[in-house]
């Protein structure tokens, strides 16, 4: 019989979308109807969600959905309660780095979501003040979890392509401007004063992608814009975007690959998925997205001539072949709180952590400042 070992775990901001969706129901109370996560000893970690918040209707009610026996308004009491074990959070990013240094100063473990502060110097203080506490500490990189990205991974890892040369990517869709139709995402995102703007929120993501899978980032170099300029709030009031909506960039790599990425919430969509990276290397070129890989080797490249004045007779798109699963891909955010729930308990390696996070902040900011100051900027490695 298997013995259950109970971890509990301070979530704040599930009332959110993506805390709720992705993390709540989908990570650890899957975790949950699987009967824990198996720790290979005959112990199954049994995952307790304490839920916090300002809303205290919308708490309730969600502990009540799921059955759920406890929930707070009172973070300082949850963090002084000596049987929470890990702080998670998932607020916005302006009330982000108060909230994860209370944790650290209380013992707790903290995993989070990105960005982990409004700017490098908090991320970096934030980090070294987890370190110097001993605690354990994760930051959230899903990216690196989704089928598409692990096919492609496992491209590199084989040698397909051979030595890699550009990595190019579309991120993006288009987010009503919530008078018509209403907003697929928050209103805060689109206001610079409350931590929005696409180059806070997506740049930290491209910071893990292109460091894990093709090399550090040297220089950016950012454009960005507003392209929307007004929109209207959950209430259907007007305002004024003080935030960039669209971002326009280019990185240099260690090791002389360049990647470019596009990103932007006022852009519509004409590929197969929300987010595409073109990796293009002397033996072979890929295209991944969220879930599927297509490939074309070296020896199957057709030889393309340019005519402008006749039609394309190339089957282009067909051109290119599936990379198979060959595994079952579980969902990305349960899968890294699995491994962080097991770095936990188990003290297994771990090593996407709050310097991680400083790293993507680093890079939006420096982005940001390339925009600012109209040129390129060199990305330093960050002092631990």
């Amino acid at each position: 019989m298997t013995a259950r070992r109970t971890v509990r775990i301070a979530m704040n901001g599930v009332t959110g979308r993506m805390g709720y969706r992705q993390h709540l129901v989908r990570s650890l109370l899957a975790l949950r109807e699987q009967g824990g996560l198996d720790l290979g000893d005959g112990t199954a970690l049994w995952p307790e969600p304490v839920l916090v918040g300002r809303r205290e209707h919308a708490l309730r009610a969600m502990a009540e959905r799921h059955r759920l026996a406890e929930w707070s308004t009172d973070l300082d009491a949850v963090l002084a309660d000596p049987t929470v074990d890990i702080y998670f959070d998932a607020q916005v990013t302006s009330a982000r780095e108060a909230a994860l240094g209370k944790a650290v100063a209380a013992g707790k473990h903290v995993y989070t979501e990105k960005p982990t502060a409004t700017g490098l110097a908090g991320a970096l203080d934030l980090a070294r003040r987890a370190r110097d506490a001993g605690v354990k500490h994760g930051v959230v990189q899903d990216k690196l979890f989704l089928p598409g990205l692990l096919k492609l991974k496992r491209l590199i890892d084989g040698g397909f392509f051979g030595r890699i040369l550009s990595v190019r990517g579309e991120f993006g869709y288009w987010v009503f401007e919530g008078d018509w139709q209403s907003a697929q995402r928050p209103s805060w995102n689109y206001r610079r004063e409350d931590g929005g703007g696409i180059v806070v929120d997506m740049f930290p993501h491209w910071e893990y992608v292109l460091h894990e899978l093709f090399g550090r980032v040297t220089s950016v170099t950012a454009h960005t814009a507003t392209h929307i300029p007004q929109r209207w709030d959950e209430q259907g009031k007007p305002y004024t975007a003080t935030a960039d909506d669209a971002a326009y960039g280019i990185f240099q790599l260690e090791g002389g690959a360049v990647a470019q990425i596009n990103s932007s919430w006022a852009v519509r969509v004409h590929r197969d998925e929300l987010v595409e990276f073109q990796v293009d290397g002397t033996e072979g070129s890929a295209v991944a997205g969220l879930r599927d890989c297509r490939v074309q080797h070296r020896v199957s490249t057709p030889r393309p001539v340019w005519n402008p004045d006749l039609p394309a007779t190339e089957p282009f798109r067909a051109q290119w072949q599936e990379v198979p699963d060959n595994e079952v891909f579980d969902n990305g955010f349960k899968a890294q709180w699995e491994l962080f729930l097991r770095h936990v308990a188990l003290d297994e390696p771990y090593h996407w952590d709050l310097f991680a996070g400083a790293r993507g902040v680093q890079l939006a900011e420096l982005g940001l400042r390339s925009c600012a100051e109209g040129r390129r900027l060199d990305v330093p490695e960050i002092a631990l």
